[in-house]
């Protein structure tokens, strides 16, 4: 089994020279307007449409690794092409415990990488959290997600301030 995820973008070229960055594999197929990536690691069929009016919105996109070893070669590609914004370490986020890199692609879609150290009881509402939520809901604090990867590496204790 793999993911599907089509995203509408702005510019394709521009949009599968940072994806090329991100996955290590060039496109199977692509015309000016459209590129599909085969993507093995992690298994995803993953294409990019041209689109003048609407770009895919989304809160974020992540990808779950199973190891530190797995993050640690992820964060040396993303930090090799200058794509790493921010890193976060044992943080309290979604009712886990995680560590995550956090990028965002041409229009505007951030990213996560993460590995999940430990599950933690879920209580009270995700905003209570120290977590991502809805652009639409976003608090003012430092607490949201926007506001950490702004400013890069942050610790357990800022992220459930």
């Amino acid at each position: 089994m793999r993911m599907h995820i089509s995203l509408n973008v702005r510019d394709v070229p521009v949009s599968v020279a940072f994806y090329l960055k991100v996955f290590g594999v060039p496109p199977q197929k692509q015309t000016v307007n459209y590129a599909k990536f085969d993507v093995c690691v992690p298994a995803l069929n993953f294409s990019l449409v041209s689109s003048s009016k609407h770009v895919s919105s989304v809160n974020h996109l992540g990808i779950e690794v199973e190891s530190m070893k797995q993050l640690a070669g992820w964060k040396q590609r993303l930090e090799e092409h200058g794509l790493l914004q921010a890193v976060e370490e044992n943080v309290a986020c979604c009712f886990a415990r995680q560590d995550k890199l956090w990028f965002t692609d041409p229009d505007g879609n951030p990213w996560e990488i993460f590995v999940v150290h430990e599950q933690l009881k879920v209580t009270g509402p995700l905003r209570t959290t120290g977590c991502c939520e809805s652009r639409d809901n976003a608090l003012s604090s430092s607490t949201t997600c926007t506001s950490r990867r702004q400013s890069g590496t942050v610790s357990s204790t800022e992220a459930s301030a």
